[in-house]
């Protein structure tokens, strides 16, 4: 039987060819400025003062993935924004990019724009016609059973991205084997994210690697 494909697609470039040492070496210091870079798109900044003997908390950043309000788009006026999809899936694009990067699936510095070898997509939805208007105060909670299995599924590619580091520093390459599992867990990530956070597909995510 013929396995049916979910909407949410990723996908990395096999690097066929030698892998650059150097930069696999020190990978995780060279990460670093795109690391801060994705932070200030992707997180907040927050510090304390004191007022008066009370102390007062600030919270700044430049949004990150949006949840809440086109959860509430889609309970209130059951619509999805289109920019607001857009925004989620460039940022999700970008961040993948880096994960890749991090996770040495791909040697060139991730682009903030460019896919490079990186591909994730998914369809816009028609909030009417594809999105229950319910469904949303529920997903994250329904997809527990994920979030427990990526637990584990998480460790072991870090475990297998070690092994892989030391395999591209002696022989140049990433063992087909183990870029193929690298890649499955994150693409069970993003299938995940996009179903209980970003909220652009009602069916629930397979227990799968594969696309």
């Amino acid at each position: 039987m013929q396995q049916m494909e979910y909407p949410v697609r990723f996908s990395v470039d096999y690097p066929d060819r030698p892998l650059d040492r150097l930069s696999t070496g020190f990978r995780i210091f060279m990460a670093i400025p795109i690391v801060i870079l994705l932070g200030t798109v992707s997180g907040g900044n927050g510090w304390d003062w004191s007022s008066n003997g009370s102390t007062r908390t600030a919270a700044v950043g430049a949004g990150g993935l949006l949840f809440f309000g086109p959860l509430l788009m889609i309970l209130f006026r059951h619509k999805y924004p289109r920019w607001w999809f857009d925004w989620n899936l460039e940022l999700q694009r970008f961040g993948n990019r880096v994960g890749a990067y991090l996770a040495l699936l791909d040697d060139r510095y991730p682009s903030t724009d460019d896919h490079q070898s990186v591909h994730l997509d998914y369809p816009y939805p028609d909030a009417e016609r594809d999105l229950n208007r319910w469904l949303p105060l529920v997903k994250w909670l329904l997809a527990f059973p994920h979030y427990f299995v990526l637990f584990f599924l998480e460790i072991a590619a870090l475990v297998v991205v070690i092994v892989a580091w030391f395999a591209i520093l002696f022989t140049g390459r990433y063992p087909r084997g183990m870029f193929d599992f690298v890649e499955g867990v994150i693409r069970w990530h993003n299938r995940v994210l996009a179903y209980a956070l970003v909220l652009v597909t009602d069916r629930y995510p397979p227990f799968r690697l594969t696309q």
